[in-house]
């Protein structure tokens, strides 16, 4: 009959340092790394809604916004590109006729927000703009 000194729990096992260094590899070995999942972590429609903060540019319009891996473009009307990071910083440019603007922000999960400036019907404004995912 063996002492119960001599019995292993399996928690005794990877209470070794060893063992938990081996544990912590496998473990981390398993599981999807932060990069990757953010890959494609802003996919989707984003409706995004514009104020102005200076000039004589109108507030309150949306506008659709699509993601797909790290660019942005229109999913309505109007040339736009753009990039988003890893890490939800996001670049755009916007032109819908003689109109322009540039913009920058970051995504958070289903939720955005940052600032543009550009030129509105021959005006110079600039704002703020925030996001959601559809």
């Amino acid at each position: 009959m063996a002492h119960s000194s001599q019995l292993l729990s399996p928690l005794s096992v990877f209470a070794r340092p060893r063992h938990l260094a081996l544990l912590a590899v496998l473990a981390a070995a398993a599981l999807p790394s932060a990069a990757d999942a953010r890959i494609g972590g802003y996919d989707g429609v984003w409706n995004v809604t514009f104020a102005t903060t200076r000039g004589n540019c109108s507030s309150g319009h949306s506008f659709p916004f699509t993601v797909t891996g790290n660019r942005v473009s229109s999913a309505g009307g109007g040339r736009v590109s753009g990039r988003v990071s890893r890490r939800g910083a996001v670049a755009v440019q916007v032109s819908v006729g003689a109109s322009h603007a540039s913009g920058g922000g970051r995504l958070v999960g289903m939720a955005g927000a940052g600032r543009w400036n550009g030129i509105i019907s021959g005006d110079r404004c600039r704002g703020t703009w925030q996001a959601t995912r559809t």
